[in-house]
């Protein structure tokens, strides 16, 4: 069995240990979910959602204790109430949606008269979900929410670097017997996770490219169904109609939230060469304002960098910058404090040359390129392998869509940013290398956890060989 050793983003310094499930206990808890599933689906969906609804009880019961730990995992605490406090609100969505979906009508052939057909939903049997560092406990449960209710049994492998919530998060579980039959979280490593994905129906991921590539070609060797959403290098246009309040508001949060380690962060503006100046200079204004919260975690906005090698990795990024011409007009350098902070950091003089540009950041960093026509921000907004979301500012909403309908990304923001990390109700796909599967959001993040098998009913009289008598087709 491998024991982790887990870095409090903070401080530094090593504060909690765990071990990850050898093969066999692995596969002992999987073979349990494995077995307690069909009850589980043959119950009436309104049992699961009673069930989930004691679940619901239970950790709002146990809030308090699971907030101390996400905090001590992410080293920020508003952002770790904010994702506890959610859960709830989005287990009772999920709750009203799945009544009205998955309904098995029936309905006529077109084609053939006699024949009608329904479609039964049947549930994949048991679920891998493997959960990223950056928002442990919101992407921990926004896969398995769903596939509970559809009647699958779900194993969520956390990330190693986040592992301190799993523990009351268990116990809310444990306190439910009947979900604990059917659902189980437990961090592990890249062992766990590798064996997680070969024995499972479904396997859902969240993270970045290189690993996401890894899942995908394990669950294809699997003959499994992956769900990935992986990175994104989210870009804004800020056209010249542009509100330069509201668009230096909504550059600022959101590539800054969460210290920029959120997936939909935007990550590349492109600004009218009209209004260049002026929106760097009031975006600079307000990001000098912003502090970390250093040395009190109940103090300023910029929490620390949760995993200590990403801020290597933005700091790489920034050197790159510079020696390719770019000046920093605030912010740009890390902060160490024993954990890793890092002030809101503005780029201008930028091109795609720049990794800054072209890669995932995960941090504070806003890179700020002028544009002198539509055509060329869409093409600059367009250029590279990511597609996951984007955002458009301009003088009106009509404006700003006609320019979102030519971005390729799925989730548009016009006259925001990060709109998706906000609202789950829409459906929408990842572009290019940023995802793969059915939409987590909207009605497709339930009916994708399940295969439809057809039901055709003959009315009439089948059909013979005869149909099919050479001899016959003569006379």
């Amino acid at each position: 069995m491998d024991t982790y050793d887990v870095v409090n983003p903070r401080s530094g310094a090593v504060d909690h240990r765990f071990t990850a499930p050898a093969a066999a206990e692995l596969d002992a808890t999987l073979a349990r979910l494995r077995a307690a599933q069909p009850a589980w689906a043959a119950a009436p969906l309104a049992h699961r959602i009673e069930v989930l609804a004691r679940w619901r009880a239970e950790w709002i019961r146990r809030q308090p204790d699971i907030i101390d730990a996400l905090t001590l995992d992410t080293g920020r605490h508003l952002i770790s109430r904010t994702e506890v406090m959610g859960l709830p609100g989005n287990i009772d969505r999920w709750s009203r949606l799945a009544p009205t979906l998955a309904q098995e009508e029936e309905f006529r052939s077109a084609a053939l008269p006699t024949i009608s057909y329904r479609s039964q939903y049947v549930p994949y049997a048991l679920v891998g979900a493997i959960s990223p560092w950056n928002f442990p406990v919101a992407l921990c449960f926004i896969d398995a929410i769903p596939a509970l209710l559809a009647g699958c049994a779900v194993f969520v492998k956390p990330s190693e670097v986040t592992p301190r919530f799993a523990i009351p998060a268990m116990q809310s579980i444990a306190a439910v017997p009947e979900l604990a039959a059917v659902f189980h979280v437990q961090p592990g490593g890249r062992e766990t996770g590798e064996r997680l994905v070969q024995s499972v129906d479904a396997v859902c991921f969240t993270g970045s490219v290189a690993t996401g590539r890894k899942v995908a070609e394990a669950a294809a060797r699997a003959f499994i169904p992956a769900f990935l959403e992986l990175g994104g290098n989210d870009p804004l246009i800020v056209t010249a109609s542009a509100d330069l309040e509201r668009a230096t508001d909504v550059a600022l949060r959101a590539t800054c939230l969460a210290t920029g380690q959120a997936c939909q962060s935007l990550e590349r503006v492109y600004v009218d060469r009209r209004v260049f100046a002026p929106f760097v200079e009031r975006l600079v204004e307000k990001a000098r304002r912003v502090e970390v919260n250093w040395p009190d975690i109940h103090a300023g906005t910029i929490g620390p960098f949760i995993f200590g090698k990403q801020a290597d990795i933005v700091a790489a990024q920034l050197a790159d910058a510079r020696a390719k011409g770019a000046r920093v007009l605030c912010g740009g350098e890390i902060l160490d404090h024993g954990g890793k902070w890092l002030r809101p950091t503005v780029l201008v003089d930028v091109d795609h040359s720049m990794t800054v540009m072209t890669d995932e950041t995960f941090g504070p960093v806003i890179p700020v390129m002028p544009f002198d026509t539509v055509d060329e921000a869409v093409a600059l907004a367009n250029e590279g392998v990511y597609g996951l979301s984007a955002g458009v500012i301009a003088g009106t909403l009509e404006e700003a869509e006609a320019i979102g309908r030519r971005l390729d990304a799925g989730g548009i923001s016009l006259n925001d940013g990060s709109l998706t990390a906000m609202c789950h109700e829409m459906e929408k796909h990842s572009f290019k290398l940023s995802g793969l599967g059915g939409s987590r959001m909207g009605p497709g993040g339930y009916l994708r956890f399940f295969r439809r098998k057809s039901l055709i009913r003959q009315h009439g009289a089948p059909a013979t060989l005869d149909s099919i008598d050479e001899s016959l087709a003569r006379s």
